[in-house]
């Protein structure tokens, strides 16, 4: 099945574009992006995935303002054509590629519509490919780059319309593509070993650079998957380089402590330290300030998960209070908390993303979804 990306000499396998190299029914690519205010005021996500093996795209723009979050939905039959990047009323355009995005959400039956440029403040910074097997199975085989920048634009939110200035909100995105568990389950026999993922992601802004931590454990603490950056950032998007940036340092390692809210898996403070090759150190001590539930963009949302078929085309919205909700119901442990940091003397901000599911013994976690004592 060819189409017009096939004009170009992009391929990595003999098949033409449209099929990828994985017969896997979990092959994903997906766009995401997150933007906030530092004082937590205004905080919303966007993400559009494709699962060509699926046949399936779907889409979500979702905000958190004054402790009320609300979402848009939309899933649709899978384009041919890889630059089609639409579902319903959602878009996402890119402009200017590594440096400009921008996304719309048309008039709808919901409370939310959008019209936001993100332009970047720091080169895109690839991490580390991430590798996580379950009984011998590859469940997640993943690339991901992830790039900090501003927005600017508008958002209509509950009947009123909020101006998004470059000044003012941050933006993180990022573009994941490979294998990773979604849609339906797979049938067959159940797996022998319980659910069992420790996920941390720390992207933060500073006033002349950005930070970028990820991690994976097991249940032990082990650390499966490990990465710590510190990203030279822009003034202006002219100067942002397009690809590999030598401002971009690896470090050798990474350590965290997380001092959990009763009754909850999420932060109440924690810190991040990271190890240069020099081995000195820089230590990242995080507050939360609000936070924004995952579910409000598909993750483990009761209908509308990612890669599930909803039809040819289907829309939808969501609306809570987010203080309102139970925090160990298993859709909702999967969050994002909006952070004020320091580090090496300055003050930052950024997200702090968490997914605690099953035992972690450094948390102190031993069943499915038990909260901190």
């Amino acid at each position: 099945m060819l189409s017009t990306f096939d004009d170009y000499p992009i391929h990595q396998t003999p098949q033409p574009l449209a099929h990828p190299a994985s017969t896997d029914r979990n092959v994903y690519d997906r766009y995401w992006a997150n933007g906030f205010t530092a004082d937590g005021a205004l905080y919303f996500g966007v993400a559009l995935g494709l699962y060509p093996n699926r046949s399936v795209m779907d889409c979500a723009f979702s905000v958190v303002v004054d402790g009320v979050q609300r979402s848009f939905f939309a899933s649709r039959r899978a384009p041919v054509e890889r630059g089609e990047l639409r579902v319903g009323p959602l878009r996402i355009e890119i402009v200017e590629p590594m440096r400009v995005l921008r996304v719309t959400l048309a008039e709808n039956d919901t409370s939310l519509a959008c019209d936001l440029t993100f332009s970047a403040r720091t080169a895109p910074v690839e991490e580390e490919r991430q590798v996580l097997q379950r009984e011998g199975r590859v469940m997640m085989d993943v690339t991901r780059f992830t790039q900090f920048g501003r927005w600017t634009g508008t958002i209509r939110c509950g009947g009123h319309t909020l101006a998004v200035d470059a000044a003012t909100t941050y933006a993180t995105r990022d573009r994941s593509w490979g294998i990773r568990p979604v849609g339906e389950p797979d049938a067959g026999a159940p797996p022998r070993a319980r659910p069992q993922l420790f996920f941390l992601w720390a992207p933060l802004h500073w006033a002349d650079s950005c930070s970028h931590a990820c991690l994976f454990e097991d249940a032990g603490g082990r650390q499966l998957h490990a990465e710590a950056k510190l990203i030279k950032s822009y003034p202006s998007l002219v100067e942002v380089p397009a690809a590999d940036d030598a401002g971009i340092q690896r470090l050798a390692g990474i350590a965290h402590r997380v001092d959990y809210q009763a009754g909850t898996r999420r932060a109440r403070s924690g810190a991040i330290t990271m190890l240069d090759a020099t081995g000195a150190t820089h230590t990242i001590e995080f507050e939360p300030i609000m936070r924004f539930q995952m579910k409000g963009l598909g993750y483990r949302h009761p209908k509308w998960s990612h890669g599930v078929w909803q039809g040819e085309l289907a829309t939808g919205g969501d609306e809570w209070e987010v203080a309102a909700l139970d925090p160990l119901a298993i859709e909702n442990i999967h969050v994002q908390q909006l952070v004020r940091a320091r580090m090496d003397g300055r003050t930052g901000t950024g997200t702090v993303e968490q997914l605690i599911v099953g035992p972690h013994a450094p948390s102190g976690f031993t069943g499915l979804a038990d909260g901190a004592r």
